[in-house]
């Protein structure tokens, strides 16, 4: 009898606390699991989050409530009442910029402009990179470095001022030389044909040194037992560069990518503005200048944040789609998330 009693008092127990855990359904067993797991993770590193807090509330106070704003594109906004107190509007800015005569020439200009800087802009820092990675001399790679690096230092107002320096019709450098080799001066921001190579090449100009260092730095981080197996397996540094290096730096070459994709509607406002005029406005009106000029100097604000948001969804769209598709045709699986 007092062994089917202890037996009985050590077995209850157990059979009651199964019976109890088998009624609690699993996702609030695992929502409780991962709750225990922060908080036992916020006990024991809470020196790290303290640490990360600051930047946390940069990002929430300056980044996301902000966003409450984009309410504006479907309302009709009026200072005195507010965000909250405007009329709404629904798709009535939108559909006043997709029916907009300019719409196509503006969205023809912002992908030709953008389509022409993505592979340039691109390709042109890996292979500096690369380049500068297989210079032995040190000084001669400090160098070459150096002064492909000091133009991203350059802000946008004085590089646009050198750039049309250079390009005038009667006193720029190149128009100089093309009259001493007896040829007619071309007047180079005056064509619309020439907008989209003199932004992009500038803009490689300044840039490229930069990209580059971000390449570099995935460079250094290549086992060297591989450079040696290759060379021991007599490869040309031509193969090195494309069984070796490439492979190495991928993953950051993927991701460099899909932000630039995500980037493919932002055309540099500034850049744009600043190198327009009456002569090329057909080709150099993007998005951004002519938001600018019917939005924000009309103090159209709805309209402004309408075709901000339009700007928005697409890029994220682009984002999210070469994401996935980095991901399916990547061994290495880069990708953003």
């Amino acid at each position: 009898m007092r062994i089917f009693r202890s037996r009985a008092i050590r077995e209850y127990p157990a059979t009651i606390g199964e019976q109890t855990r088998n009624l609690i359904p699993p996702t609030v067993q695992g929502r409780k699991s991962r709750l225990f797991k922060a908080q036992r993770s916020l006990r024991r590193h809470w020196q790290l989050y303290l640490i990360m807090l600051p930047a946390l509330l940069y990002f929430l106070v300056f980044k996301y409530v902000p966003m409450a704003g984009a309410i504006i594109a479907f309302k009709d906004f009026n200072v005195i009442q507010g965000i909250w107190g405007s009329p709404w509007a629904g798709f009535k800015y939108f559909n006043l910029f997709f029916n907009n005569p300019v719409f196509w020439t503006l969205l023809r200009n912002t992908l030709t402009i953008s389509i022409y800087a993505l592979p340039t802009g691109f390709i042109i820092p890996i292979i500096l990179a690369i380049g500068l990675n297989e210079i032995r001399d040190g000084f001669f790679k400090r160098f070459t470095q150096q002064v492909t690096y000091a133009p991203y230092f350059i802000s946008t107002v004085i590089l646009v001022s050198m750039t049309i320096l250079l390009l005038s019709p009667r006193l720029g450098v190149v128009n100089l030389g093309l009259q001493a080799l007896g040829q007619q001066p071309i007047n180079f921001l005056g064509s619309p044909n020439l907008f989209a190579s003199i932004f992009v090449w500038s803009g490689v100009w300044q840039f490229s040194g930069y990209a580059a260092v971000i390449y570099l730095a995935a460079l250094a981080g290549i086992d060297p037992q591989l450079h040696d197996a290759a060379k021991i397996d007599g490869a040309s540094r031509f193969q090195k560069i494309r069984n070796v290096d490439l492979p190495g730096i991928m993953p950051v070459i993927l991701v460099i990518l899909i932000l630039n994709v995500g980037s493919l509607l932002s055309v540099g406002f500034e850049k744009v503005f600043l190198l327009q005029n009456p002569l090329n406005l057909s080709a150099s009106e993007v998005i951004s200048t002519y938001v600018y000029k019917v939005g924000l100097l009309n103090a159209n604000f709805s309209f402004a944040t309408a075709v901000g948001l339009f700007n928005s969804i697409i890029s994220m769209i682009l984002l999210v789609l070469v994401n996935a598709l980095a991901k399916r045709t990547s061994e290495s699986g880069a990708g953003l998330w």
